[in-house]
């Protein structure tokens, strides 16, 4: 024994509020988009929920999605929580997965244009047949990435995206893409991570 002690890593895992493309059925991939109303109330439950399982906010590392719906919501959850914005990390691993030019469409107009790239996929993953969008591994490396490089953090809050957040919680769980890709991507729920396991922690008591 050398005397080092072993902290054991928390990580609480949130996604942006409901936004104005989200509303319409729109894909938004990399672009932006302000929350409406209904997000804003969203993340606002979300944060006080956090506030009541992290304790001690200012023992917690903030690091948020670069885009603007992440941030949005990331400076709502700081406000609730009493925490720094300006102590809050941005990283772009953590960012929603790229769809390319299928960004700000609805499933029937990339259907109606690229009908030949939709056959043979099913409701998960379809995501990645964006001819100039980001593949399903090369998510998994960035996501792989970034939890290699706060493995020595011992209490992470993380703010990113629906999909990004399935890959990124099937990755720590070491998960198939299968089972990752049909993850729940609630927006009035986020999640624990510990011990290469997660749990869902959700405002909606009757979710329970």
């Amino acid at each position: 024994m050398n005397g080092d002690v072993i902290l054991e890593q928390v990580i609480y895992l949130l996604r942006h509020g409901e936004t104005i493309l989200n509303s319409e059925g729109r894909y938004q991939g990399e672009l932006d988009s302000p929350l409406t109303s209904v997000g804003i109330e969203q993340v606002q439950n979300i944060a006080r929920l956090l506030k009541m399982v992290a304790h001690e906010p200012k023992d917690w590392e903030i690091i948020s999605s670069p885009l603007g719906r992440a941030m949005q919501s990331t400076e709502i959850i700081c406000g609730i929580l009493g925490y720094d914005l300006n102590h809050v990390v941005t990283d772009h691993r953590l960012s929603e997965v790229s769809v390319g030019s299928w960004a700000g469409l609805t499933s029937m107009e990339i259907e109606s244009s690229w009908p030949e790239l939709l056959k043979n996929t099913d409701h998960y993953n379809w995501y990645f047949n964006s001819p100039d969008g980001e593949s399903y591994e090369s998510v998994v490396e960035r996501v792989t990435s970034w939890l290699e490089s706060i493995k020595n953090k011992e209490k992470v809050i993380v703010v990113s995206h629906g999909l990004t957040g399935r890959i990124l919680r099937g990755v720590y769980s070491n998960l198939k893409k299968e089972q990752a890709l049909t993850l729940d991507v609630s927006q009035s729920s986020f999640y624990k991570l510990n011990n290469q396991r997660f749990e869902r922690i959700s405002y909606e008591f009757d979710e329970f």
